[in-house]
This record gives structure tokens, C-alpha cells and sequence, in this order.
């Protein structure tokens, strides 16, 4: 539990706190920084004014991204690891390493946009996905439904 003053006002919370205030909340796309909530990478403005009820005029980035690290949420710049996260083993046999397989583990189940390696957002339909993609002016981004296992990928075992 922190205890930090933004915009001359004081809040107190947890980083179960911050998952509770972007729940069942998509992401908005992403400039230079972000934190990383349960797998899912959202800029730092939208989760502190989310958690705090204030306006993204009130504070700036680095200040979001500042306190939402000492409340224990991993942070990142777009094009960097984050090297206190918990990586894989290296996987020459897969696709980039085995880095993509482990980015989309979060998503089980979800639709996600992805560009390159980086996924854009991950939805529970299509629709809203294509919705959020629309809103955002997103394009040229791949879409696709990340397996609940890995048996949906592989298909039942021949007999």
C-alpha cells in the first residue's frame, strides 16, 4: 500500500488496487511509455486517471508512470524490455525466440491486434476488437484468436 499526492490531492492504493481499475478496461494505443497490468501494456496516464478519477490534464506521464512503479506495476518505453519481468527460456526452435509466444500467453482465449510483435489490444470478440482498431485509427495490424491451449493449436493427437 503507497500513499502518493497528484494533483494536490492525496490517494492511497495497491497494485490489486490499479488491476481493479482497469478491469474489463481496453487499453488506448500507446506512444512511448507503459505500464504492464496482468500481461496487458496500457499508457500510464489512462491507468492513474482511472485509478484516481482524475483528469489526464492533471499530471503528466512520467509522474503516472513514477507512481504507479512504487506501487509495484512493471514499466516499459515502446521498442524496450522490460528487464524486471519475468522472461522464458530462450527457444531457438520458435518463432522469435519464443518472446512472441510468451507476449500473447496473457491473451489465452482473446482476440488480439497485433503489429509486429507488439499487441495492440486484445478484446473478447472480434467486434470489438475491429471497433477499437476503427476508433483509434489503427490499421494494417494482424487480428487473430490466441488459443485457450495448446492442444487448440495442434488439434487432437492421431491414433
Amino acid at each position: 500500500m503507497i500513499t502518493r499526492t497528484v494533483a494536490g490531492q492525496q490517494f492511497t492504493f495497491a497494485a490489486d488496487d490499479v488491476r481493479r481499475a482497469v478491469r474489463g478496461v481496453l487499453p488506448e494505443p500507446l506512444r512511448e511509455h507503459y505500464v504492464v497490468i496482468d500481461g496487458v501494456r496500457y499508457p500510464p496516464k489512462q491507468v492513474l486517471s482511472l485509478l484516481t478519477g482524475l483528469d489526464r490534464a492533471d499530471f503528466t506521464t512520467h509522474q503516472a508512470r513514477r507512481v504507479l512503479q512504487r506501487a509495484g506495476i512493471a514499466a516499459g518505453r515502446v521498442g524496450q524490455e522490460i528487464h524486471h519481468v519475468q522472461r522464458p527460456t530462450h527457444r531457438d526452435d520458435w518463432p522469435h525466440g519464443g518472446r512472441e509466444a510468451e507476449m500473447l500467453r496473457a491473451h489465452q482465449g482473446r482476440w488480439v491486434a497485433q503489429r509486429g510483435l507488439d499487441v495492440l489490444v486484445a478484446a473478447d470478440t472480434p467486434q470489438d476488437l475491429v471497433a477499437w482498431l476503427h476508433e483509434h485509427g489503427q490499421r494494417d495490424a494482424v487480428i487473430f484468436r490466441v488459443p485457450h491451449r495448446e492442444a487448440d493449436v495442434d488439434g487432437a493427437p492421431l491414433r
